[in-house]
């Protein structure tokens, strides 16, 4: 019974620590979404491992400008993220723009998107995954 409390506690302060990363990573990732952009209110975050993906659902109105910022680690360039359709198409991934911490895009139609974020593995190997996305006023 003793050991089974110690791993519980373990397990506790391990997930606590987690929870306070993500946090920071979040508020830095956060300052990418300036003051002309709203940010819809949440922070997508996934603990990531090597190359395994996370994947997040998100719906962009058409015609709006949206912010889409990920982060991993404390410095920028340490997320992978691509913007995906409903049929899988890519419209977007920040590899092909040197693994930039934000971009911007503007959508002409209303599309339900799937964002899948890995980290890069040349300077992380396992970390919490953060997005943060704002439209524009």
């Amino acid at each position: 019974m003793r050991k089974t409390l110690m791993i519980l506690g373990v397990i506790s302060a391990i997930s606590l620590s987690a929870s306070a990363q993500c946090d920071s990573i979040a508020n830095l990732c956060a300052k990418h979404v300036v003051a002309s952009y709203i940010s819809d209110g949440q922070s997508y975050r996934a603990l990531l491992f090597n190359d395994q993906p996370a994947e997040f659902q998100s719906t962009f109105y058409g015609g709006a400008t949206y912010r889409i910022a990920g982060c991993s680690g404390f410095t920028d360039g340490n997320l992978l993220f691509s913007v995906y359709d409903k049929e899988h198409n890519l419209l977007f991934s920040n590899a092909e723009q040197k693994n930039a911490p934000y971009w911007d895009l503007k959508f002409g139609s209303t599309l339900d998107c799937t964002i899948e974020a890995t980290l890069n593995s040349a300077t992380l190997q396992s970390g919490c995954g953060v997005l943060v996305i704002g439209f524009k006023q």
